[in-house]
């Protein structure tokens, strides 16, 4: 399925983050919902700023327009005070973008182990993210950052302990 672009992509002022506030809002609301659903559709990985510059989602080659750096980090700063974005480094250099957040992943997962009779059970993360078990599944593929704030959630819940592995790291879930 190819991701449908929202008319403002195909508008190059959309690419200049407006001086009037009331219209400067209703853009970044625009450039979050965006971002949110490409996030979603191409399930994108913790990355860096720079590296978010040079994928479509900021960059819209047919117009030749680029969202400019200091532009990409006003939306990203939005994104993160609306719950959908954690910075990974304190230099706000590199980042996660959550179109949902880990209690709705850590529900996900846990409703698959109960559906699964899979409690009392221990799981890789790779087994959990990658494995030919959960290949249908909503969270199959999630970003390992994101899978591991998603069992932390139930881990404050208890049903889910975070254990070491020999090769790694691993789950239980009661």
């Amino acid at each position: 399925m190819s991701f449908v672009w929202p008319w403002q992509y195909s508008f190059p002022p959309f690419f200049t983050l407006q001086p009037n506030g009331e219209t400067r809002q209703k853009q970044l609301s625009a450039w979050c919902a965006l971002a949110l659903a490409y996030s979603q559709q191409h399930r994108l990985p913790a990355m860096t700023v720079r590296e978010a510059q040079d994928i479509p989602l900021f960059a819209n080659h047919r117009l030749q327009r680029k969202l400019p750096l200091e532009s990409i980090q006003v939306v990203l700063e939005e994104l993160r005070k609306n719950g959908n974005l954690e910075w990974l480094d304190k230099n706000k250099t590199s980042f996660l973008i959550m179109w949902k957040r880990p209690e709705e992943w850590g529900k996900l997962i846990y409703q698959w182990v109960s559906r699964n009779g899979l409690t009392n059970s221990v799981f890789t993360l790779y087994e959990l993210a990658s494995g030919d078990d959960t290949e249908n599944e909503e969270f199959h593929g999630l970003d390992e950052a994101m899978l591991l704030r998603a069992l932390q959630a139930l881990q404050q819940e208890h049903k889910a302990e975070i254990i070491t592995l020999d090769d790694g790291r691993g789950v239980k879930f009661f």
